[in-house]
């Protein structure tokens, strides 16, 4: 769950700061994908939240 949120977070300020600084076009760009890559994360971790090895 750390990782989601530090990823989320990390995504988020890329964005901004990509849309704020001019000519930093590129950073929103590879916000963008870790935003898109955090979300499939979280998908595949969330759906195998059950099954868990047997001790």
């Amino acid at each position: 769950m750390a990782l989601f949120l530090l990823l989320l977070i990390v995504a988020i300020a890329l964005g901004i700061i990509g849309v704020v600084v001019k000519g930093l076009f590129y950073l929103l760009t590879i916000g963008v994908v870790i935003l898109v890559a955090d979300l499939i994360f979280a998908l595949v971790r969330f759906r195998q939240g059950g099954t868990r090895p047997g001790r």
